[in-house]
């Protein structure tokens, strides 16, 4: 009997355990659909950003002064933004952004600051041994564009200064609900698109495209750090889904297994007690 009420206990944790992953599930699905719609708002403006930033360079006339996003120079120094979650429970998703951006600086043969964001990406390259620039946690799951500028200006301020030659983007591209990419691309120096001849505008720039370009470029490379930002969330919070659904299933089928072996149990026991009854009444006779 005590082994049935053992096997009981536990249908019964597995059954709670399998009631809190759904419920998780499901929350990762809201939030994920509002991520999501986020980062499509966003795209647009991106878009748009990114092709008045090639038409300005293509009517540029003082090409030959260089500004300061703009300045190639040799790389001595780079630094290296990785975005990760604060929280667990979303799969491989930043174990494999972890690896990937260990792998990008032990490739590097120079110097690389590294600025964490989240507290999962903090952990691992600290234990790693690798310099921390800078750490940002706790932005949420929907963060605004004023809570992720203090970490481009961390990287344009030491761009400009000298501090750094070259600035990196780490983050998990969300290509949809099953696949999330990690993604490492350069974000300064600054290189816009080139457009082709049928894709320029006729803008009227005011006072000139020169000064237009300069207030552009900060608000650029805002909009490329908070992009990546949001498209990690909708990562984050699509793997979270699949993983507390994945978890939800594996409960049930363990549930099912422990029901069979639970009757399996009762049914002995049921059979042994029978047997003990004919035993005695026929000692008895």
């Amino acid at each position: 009997m005590a082994n049935i009420r053992q096997i009981k206990r536990r249908i019964r944790s597995v059954q709670s355990t399998a009631k809190i992953t759904n419920a998780m599930s499901m929350v990762a699905a809201s939030k994920m659909r509002r991520a999501q719609q986020r980062g499509i708002q966003g795209r647009p403006y991106a878009e748009k950003i990114q092709a008045v930033m090639a038409n300005l360079m293509a009517v540029r006339r003082d090409a030959e002064v260089e500004l300061p996003l703009m300045d190639q120079r040799p790389v001595h120094r780079i630094a290296y933004i990785h975005i990760t979650s604060d929280r667990g429970l979303c799969g491989p998703l930043n174990s494999n952004m972890n690896r990937a951006g260990h792998a990008f600086i032990r490739e590097q043969t120079v110097q690389v600051n590294l600025v964490a964001v989240g507290r999962r990406g903090r952990d691992f390259m600290a234990r790693a041994g690798h310099d921390l620039r800078g750490t940002f946690l706790e932005l949420g799951d929907s963060p605004s564009l004023l809570d992720t500028l203090a970490i481009s200006r961390l990287v344009m301020d030491d761009y400009i200064a000298g501090a750094i030659d070259a600035v990196y983007l780490g983050y998990s591209d969300f290509v949809n609900t099953i696949t999330q990419r990690p993604v490492i691309q350069r974000l300064i120096p600054v290189e816009p698109a080139h457009l082709t001849a049928g894709q320029h505008v006729d803008y009227l720039y005011e006072p000139a495209p020169r000064p237009v370009l300069e207030r552009l470029l900060p608000r650029y490379v805002e909009m490329q750090v908070y992009h990546a930002i949001l498209e990690h969330i909708a990562s984050e919070q699509s793997a979270r889904m699949v993983a507390m659904r994945n978890a939800s299933e594996a409960a049930k089928d363990m549930i099912r297994d422990l029901t069979l072996v639970y009757n399996k149990a009762r049914q002995e026991s049921i059979t042994t007690e029978m047997l003990d009854i004919i035993s005695g009444s026929a000692a008895l006779e």
